[in-house]
């Protein structure tokens, strides 16, 4: 895998999570209490030998930043030809921000030119699952292919948020429609379709010659789904690479967490008895950096139904967190995160340094970074009431209360 760089998107704004996006980009929003989402696709970048990385940024790329020169860089040894390189916009070739993810790549074709790759693969920083991408290199070199778009099989309703293929028998796509109102089922399946994954593996001279020619087009909108891919299926060799799990828990596991309530769901799947997600998998391991905290620490067991207990059930406790007499069920606990005596937190998802104060009671919340929830306050069971303390209330009703929404934003209720 030495000649083959791979490119991370990790510049989108991701609007749809605010507002845990509002000072963080979205491959830099916490998931399953100690990782990145990030690290997903860093992680399967690794495992699959693959040794040069571009990781792209844009919006409030600090943290992101921040995140791979603690967690990543010295997983590199430069004087072995390995490297991972954030890249914020250089606009070296015109003074505006990326307008598509084709444009993206091509406004960085110089740094991707100094690798000198053979391939280039080109990933999304903001999708939970794992993959090794050799196998869908190999796939590449057989077809002898210009392009392999990894392909996922979604329900119909769902792909019309994805780029929907057509193949024929041997793999090659022959129809290709982004983001369609009227999805194309596969052939003999009417509820499902083929779609883009958003994981691209190109010989890296045509990916160069497309960028270029695609940049001259002053009506294109530079995306690789919109505009390179529909224009290429006819006259080039495209092929799309089933997806292939590394998880091995049965079902095929990828999930995009664009939505507060996908996030949600797919932090809450990893509290099941047996997750769908490994994370306990010393074969294909999920990296992240781990901050130097003390292991996490329950105290408190007095007798009685009134008695404090610090406990916590069918749940993820993160590194330096205490339950100080307080209960947790089917949550997740970040470090150095704090439940105090008789609070109970239920169905939610709290950052790093969350203080939860006594006698409160949180049910179905994300909580971000840092904040404090003063005693005997109520969240999660009344949504009107939620809302009118400018929380944000998903589809679903779970209550999201952003950073910097401390003590003196929240109003307290007493609990009879």
């Amino acid at each position: 895998m030495e000649n083959i760089l791979a490119v991370i998107l990790a510049g989108g704004k991701g609007s749809r999570l605010d507002p845990l996006t509002r000072d963080r980009a979205k491959p830099a929003v916490p998931f399953g209490g100690s990782y990145r989402i990030i690290d997903f696709a860093l992680s399967n970048t690794i495992n699959s030998g693959i040794r040069n990385i571009l990781v792209l940024t844009q919006y409030k790329a600090f943290s992101l930043d921040r995140h791979i020169n603690q967690g990543w860089r010295n997983l590199f040894v430069n004087q072995l030809g390995e490297a991972i390189h954030v890249v914020p916009p250089q606009q070296r070739i015109d003074e505006h921000w990326y307008r598509g993810t084709a444009d993206a790549v091509y406004q960085n074709i110089y740094a991707i030119e100094k690798f000198h790759p053979d391939y280039v693969v080109i990933l999304a920083g903001d999708h939970i699952y794992k993959m090794d991408y050799e196998k869908m290199v190999a796939f590449h070199r057989e077809k002898n292919a210009d392009l392999t778009i990894g392909a996922l099989q979604v329900g119909l309703d769902e792909a019309r948020q994805f780029g929907v293929m057509e193949v024929d028998e041997a793999g090659r796509i022959c129809g290709f429609d982004e983001k369609p109102d009227q999805p194309k089922s596969l052939p003999g399946d009417p509820n499902h379709a083929l779609a883009s994954m958003g994981i691209y593996i190109f010989s890296a001279r045509f990916l160069f010659e497309q960028l270029c020619h695609d940049a001259t087009k002053s009506e294109s909108a530079h995306d690789f789904g919109r505009n390179i891919i529909p224009s290429i299926i006819d006259s080039h060799r495209v092929f799309a690479f089933p997806f292939r799990d590394e998880n091995k828990k049965g079902d095929s596991y990828w999930r995009d967490v664009g939505t507060l309530d996908a996030y949600y769901d797919a932090n809450m799947d990893l509290i099941a008895v047996d997750p769908l997600l490994n994370m306990y998998d010393d074969q294909w391991p999920i990296r992240t950096y781990q901050s130097n905290l003390p292991p996490p620490k329950f105290i408190f067991s007095e007798p009685g139904e009134e008695g404090r207990c610090g406990q916590a059930h069918d749940s993820i406790v993160c590194a330096g967190a205490i339950l100080s007499g307080g209960r947790v069920e089917r949550s997740i606990v970040g470090p150095n995160t704090r439940i105090n005596s008789y609070a109970e937190v239920q169905d939610s998802i709290l950052f790093e340094g969350i203080d939860i104060g006594r006698h409160s009671k949180i049910r179905r919340a994300i909580i971000d970074k840092g904040v404090a929830i003063p005693p005997e306050t109520v969240i999660g069971y009344d949504q009107d009431h939620d809302r009118s303390r400018g929380f944000t209330v998903t589809e679903s009703g779970i209550t999201v209360i952003a950073k910097g929404e401390g003590v003196t934003h929240f109003a307290t209720t007493a609990l009879g």
